[in-house]
């Protein structure tokens, strides 16, 4: 749980407020900057995340397969936020970003594999519900960490950065994952093999490919939604961007006990009834439900709503479908490979959602005023669609 709220602290800040602040201070008026700079990152990531699946399942050492990758990912993501706060132009915050998203995923995708290695079935809900409870946290209190030294553009990405550093770090070294020096390796790496690590045999897993394909559609729906939310608060409640990280804090820990008792109660009940698809579609539901608020949304109460509805589903999305593909991982000697393929449904979206929502807003934008409530109404439909596919299709799993 720690080790999750590191990660995601981490890279959440970030992502979440101090790429804005950069944005508004080296080219201010050029928000859409915003999602070129995030997608960039995204979908450089997408193409090396397998092959660390595979390095990562290769990997034998006498810290385990998982554990030198956190502190790889650590490492990494730490040079890439100071490059950030220390970035002359939007260009450096860019690679700096590439770094950070890297490293951050990385050390996130170790603690993934190491939960699908050693979890039990009937384990699998409440520790996904519990992990996903401390990523609905961390951008909250990381947000609230920022503003705090807001004054300061390098201590906006460090500190967080600083905190998510010394949280990994102590997974290992308080329950060392053990040496992999004794497994055995099944297969030789080749250019064949590694190509082949992008995809899988969609007739063999259909179970494991119509879940990837729900959830393709509902992140994409969700970063529709999220992307742009520092500059979607600024413009609803006309206030400049440097200050709306307030608000976003505010809302974002009202949101946090929506966000626990969504994961809590998607995670243990789907343990206790063994019934994930229904609370997969009962979280696409209450999504939709609060991208319809946000979009109409002009006032702090009315974003509240939304707001809290939205987080509620992505905790409970988060942490069944996270049941439901460890339930049907074709195979768990390969799993970093497999987990890695999964992150393509979450990757590729926050790769290319990005992108065309910065085309969005400016469709019968007047001014400078962007449509967010188009964007927020076609989050809402592809959202509720993904949940469809996950629960109609997938039929191994309840």
């Amino acid at each position: 749980m720690l080790a999750s709220f590191g990660a995601s602290i981490a890279m959440m800040v970030p992502l979440s407020y101090g790429i804005a602040v950069r944005i508004s201070e080296l080219a201010p008026g050029h928000e859409e900057v915003l999602g070129y700079i995030t997608g960039t990152a995204q979908l450089i990531y997408l193409l090396i995340s397998p092959m660390v699946g595979i390095w990562s399942d290769r990997m034998r050492s006498g810290l385990g397969r998982r554990t030198p990758f956190i502190f790889l990912g650590t490492g990494i993501g730490l040079a890439g936020l100071v490059v950030m706060g220390l970035a002359p132009d939007l260009l450096i915050v860019g690679a700096g970003w590439v770094l950070g998203m890297a490293g951050w995923s990385i050390s996130g995708a170790a603690i993934q594999n190491l939960m699908a290695d050693k979890l039990p079935d009937q384990q699998r809900g409440r520790v996904s519900a519990l992990t996903s409870l401390m990523t609905q946290i961390a951008p909250v209190l990381g947000i609230g960490v920022a503003y705090a030294v807001s004054s300061n553009t390098l201590l906006v990405f460090v500190v967080p950065g600083l905190i998510g550093a010394v949280l990994l770090a102590l997974l290992p070294i308080i329950k060392p994952e053990g040496s992999s020096k004794d497994i055995a390796l099944t297969s030789r790496v080749t250019a064949k093999s590694v190509v082949a690590s992008y995809g899988f045999n969609i007739r063999k897993y259909p179970d494991f490919a119509w879940n990837w394909l729900g959830r393709f559609v509902f992140f994409i729906g969700l970063y529709f939604n999220t992307t742009f939310g520092t500059f979607f608060y600024a413009q609803r409640l006309d206030l400049p961007v440097r200050e709306v990280a307030g608000v976003v804090a505010t809302i974002g820990m009202l949101g946090v006990v929506a966000a626990a008792a969504g994961a809590l109660l998607g995670g243990f009940l789907s343990d206790k009834l063994k019934r994930r698809r229904l609370f997969v579609m009962i979280a696409a539901l209450l999504f939709a439900g609060g991208a319809l608020v946000e979009a109409s949304a002009w006032s702090l109460p009315q974003l509240i709503i939304g707001a809290v509805l939205m987080q509620s589903a992505i905790a409970v999305f988060a942490t069944v479908d996270q049941a439901i593909i460890f339930a049907i991982l074709p195979n768990r000697n390969e799993t970093g490979r497999y987990m890695a393929v999964v992150a393509f449904a979450q990757k590729i979206p926050s790769a290319v959602a990005p992108l065309i929502a910065s085309l969005v807003i400016t469709i019968g934008a007047t001014g400078a005023q962007k449509n967010y409530t188009l964007l927020y109404l076609a989050g809402a439909v592809l959202a509720l669609l993904g949940g469809a596919v996950i629960a109609l299709k997938v039929k191994a799993v309840r």
